[in-house]
């Protein structure tokens, strides 16, 4: 009976590292197309805003694909860490992820820099001033109640 769970155990753990690394591949791809799909329409851009003279923000769209392609390709780093056997391994992929995430951290300062020059940026307003001006219009609408 021991054996029969322990041998379910390993085919189990072999199943799963399977689809794992398959959906990783499947990732990787995805996030190989975008970045790619991107770039082109990034040079598409390029060469359209100088021929018609338009005034189109190429770094921004480029930046997009780039900071969602690498999001894809971080994802499929972290699905590749079920399949993890040495400790080795984990540091390597440790260290890609953590490079992938600064990567991802700079495209997104960046994008969000270059919208702000351009004038296309408009800040969201947080979380916590939406709650404080729910609650300030829920008290101005509430009857005021008397003293007695």
């Amino acid at each position: 009976m021991l054996e029969g769970l322990k041998t379910f155990a390993t085919n189990f753990e072999d199943g799963i590292g399977y689809v794992a690394m398959i959906i990783a591949f499947i990732l990787e791809i995805f996030g190989i197309i975008i970045i790619t799909i991107g770039g082109f329409k990034a040079f598409y851009n390029y060469f359209k805003n100088g021929i018609k003279k338009l005034k189109h923000n190429i770094k921004i769209d480029l930046g997009n694909a780039l900071a969602l392609g690498l999001e894809f390709k971080m994802g499929a780093e972290i699905l590749k860490t079920v399949v993890v056997r040495e400790m080795n391994e984990l540091i390597i992929l440790g260290v890609i992820i953590v490079l992938r995430a600064i990567l991802a951290f700079l495209i997104h300062w960046e994008i969000k820099n270059e919208k702000k020059e351009s004038g296309e940026y408009y800040e969201e307003e947080s979380l916590f001033n939406k709650l404080k001006k729910n609650k300030k219009e829920i008290q101005d609408e509430s009857p005021k109640e008397e003293g007695n």
